[in-house]
């Protein structure tokens, strides 16, 4: 105990990590605000909780609280929290001890906390508040946290990845005032990255990809219409079971055919698992590319085409044409963290989402995105317009019209 108290490094050393170097200096610097930018994959989440844990146990009657965009990713910067103290032996005894709060017999509390202004308004008194992926965190939120500093004088430590020119969290690294402690941590002081893997990265996602989540850039993303698509929705991981098969489709010959398909968890996070996207091809062969067990919602602009597929035993349904709701509803979908796409099987999918724009100022309609590298993206619209249509609804003020069950038998 006497070296742990010299030492926060000794939380993650008996966990079996070795502090990097900018981590051990990172755990003994002592700042009231600080930024923490770091790369993906550095260790900023683990070293964090580290330095909470070391609060609780050496600062008695701390309150910490842990706050992100959503509980669940505040109760995983928890979990490390807890993982560190069993590494050490539990040396204190434990009041209360859950998935959401740590309390300790000398009056500590670590609490997690959603992401919703509403819910935390309540705590003062917060002795140390850390806001995990901070730059995704909404300005409100971030606003509302503040004051519970105010009379305990507390330390605000906001860690994250850039997340684009836009939000507090941007606004805070780049002002002049002295207030805050700026860290910035790139793959290159992280021995565990190696070159090979970025450079992996770089030809899978693009160099504004790689400048961004690895080289800590606040990357400008203005003009897309799917920004945030790549960095918040792709994943590596297979999916769990999903509950139906569903997809999108959007026609073409000259343009491609673009088919997308996968299925619902049982959150209702929509999972993208594959793709067909061919051109100069006959109807015919793209209805033996695609799997048969899928209900597709299709551009309802090809009646004859969707009656075509239905005759060959495929289960084909319209989608909706408006090309405004349809964005918004699947960026509603990207925000609210309920789109998963798998890297490897969506690829053209991935790569429209980095060129899909609106057209320059003054130049064409600034709501409507130019008619370009949209054909995976517009078959991902046909679908969320449907699974989604209460949200269409809502978005245009009146009844959309629904889904017609009965298409297949017209």
């Amino acid at each position: 105990m006497l070296s742990l108290t010299l030492d926060p490094g000794d939380i993650l050393r008996a966990q079996g990590m070795e502090p990097d170097a900018w981590q051990q200096q990172f755990l003994l610097r002592d700042a009231r605000y600080t930024l923490l930018c770091c790369t993906r994959g550095g260790g900023k989440s683990r070293t964090c909780s580290a330095k909470a844990l070391h609060r609780a146990l050496f600062h008695p009657g701390s309150l910490i609280l842990l706050i992100s965009r959503s509980q669940r990713q505040s109760q995983e910067l928890f979990r490390y929290v807890k993982q560190g103290y069993q590494a050490i032996g539990r040396p204190l005894g434990t009041l209360r001890d859950n998935q959401q709060s740590l309390e300790l017999t000398n009056g500590s509390r670590v609490v997690a906390l959603p992401g919703e202004e509403a819910t935390i308004r309540s705590y003062q008194g917060v002795n140390l508040l850390l806001i995990d992926e901070a730059a995704r965190v909404p300005d409100a939120l971030y606003h509302s946290v503040r004051p519970m500093l105010g009379v305990s004088r507390g330390q605000l430590i906001a860690l994250s990845t850039p997340f684009g020119q836009r939000g507090w969290f941007w606004h805070a690294w780049n002002q002049t005032p002295a207030e805050w402690d700026k860290i910035r941590i790139t793959w290159r002081d992280c021995p565990g990255l190696s070159e090979e893997f970025i450079e992996g990265e770089r030809r899978a996602c693009g160099d504004s990809w790689v400048r961004q989540e690895f080289e800590c850039s606040f990357e400008s993303l203005s003009g897309l219409v799917y920004p945030d698509l790549v960095g918040r929705c792709v994943v590596d991981a297979v999916p769990p079971r999903l509950v139906d098969a569903i997809g999108g489709i959007d026609f073409g010959y000259r343009n491609p055919f673009a088919a997308v398909w996968g299925g619902r968890d049982e959150e209702g996070v929509l999972w993208l698992t594959g793709e067909h996207y061919q051109r100069e091809l006959g109807l015919h062969d793209h209805i033996t590319a695609l799997p048969r067990d899928v209900v597709w919602y299709a551009d309802p602009s090809h009646p004859v085409e969707i009656n075509a597929m239905c005759r060959a035993g495929l289960t084909v349904r319209r989608g909706a044409n408006n090309i405004k709701a349809g964005i918004a509803a699947t960026r509603a979908r990207i925000e609210s963290d309920r789109l998963r796409i798998v890297r490897t099987n969506c690829p053209n999918l991935l790569h429209e989402a980095k060129h899909y724009h609106y057209p320059p100022d003054g130049l064409g309609d600034p709501d409507i995105p130019v008619d370009a590298d949209n054909h995976a993206l517009a078959a991902l619209r046909y679908l969320i317009s449907r699974i989604d249509h209460d949200f269409l609804n809502r978005f245009t003020h009146q009844e959309t019209d629904r889904c017609d069950d009965s298409w297949n038998d017209s």
